[in-house]
């Protein structure tokens, strides 16, 4: 992520210092999730799943699979909004009813990660989200799995080209990515575990 864009957003986490953070936006859904946690079953590794409100009023038994899988939930608002897009007010009633529906499924097991569609946000809004407790998690490297120009072998060159140790990894819980995305994921882990990264969640 160039730094001039990392400059937009202060008080953002972008990397952490050790590991490496596997993360998914936009879920779950019935085509993709399950298939996500079978591979990362598998393979015996966590991730972080930033969810969409609106999925999990849908699919709740997805929801209750990942925790039950050990995996960690942040919100990625009820409807996906585009923060630049959007009031101040508008936008917190949705990260606030995405949350509220967290809670019913996960209880107090909800942790305060938050994850802006498009990973864009006002300035307002990423200030109203750091007082009211989130940390809001960016990345430091886009496998771009949701554009159909990339290949499978693509999306895994760019996960061993961009790696390093304390990377925060997005691929995408979507129709629109799944196909490539679930191609990759396997390839992707065993790159990471054979060159000695540990996966982490959140």
């Amino acid at each position: 992520m160039p730094q001039w864009l990392q400059h937009l957003y202060p008080g953002v986490t972008w990397r952490r210092d050790d590991a490496v953070y596997l993360t998914f936006d936009d879920g779950p859904i019935p085509e993709i999730t399950p298939h996500i946690l079978e591979v990362l079953r598998s393979k015996g590794v966590h991730a972080t799943f930033f969810v969409v409100g609106d999925n999990v009023r849908k699919y709740p038994e997805l929801i209750d699979r990942i925790v039950a899988d050990g995996h960690r939930v942040g919100n990625h608002t009820f409807h996906h909004l585009p923060g630049l897009k959007t009031s101040l007010a508008e936008y917190m009633r949705d990260v606030s009813a995405c949350d509220e529906l967290l809670r019913r499924h996960i209880g107090n097991e909800v942790h305060p990660l938050f994850r802006p569609p498009y990973g864009r946000m006002r300035p307002s809004q990423r200030r109203e989200l750091k007082n009211t407790g989130y940390e809001i998690v960016l990345w430091d490297v886009l496998t771009h799995d949701y554009n159909n120009r990339y290949s499978a072998t693509q999306l895994v060159d760019v996960v061993e080209r961009y790696t390093r140790q304390g990377s925060i990894i997005v691929f995408h819980d979507s129709l629109k990515s799944g196909e490539r995305m679930l191609q990759a994921l396997p390839e992707a882990i065993d790159w990471w575990l054979a060159n000695g990264y540990q996966l982490k969640t959140l």
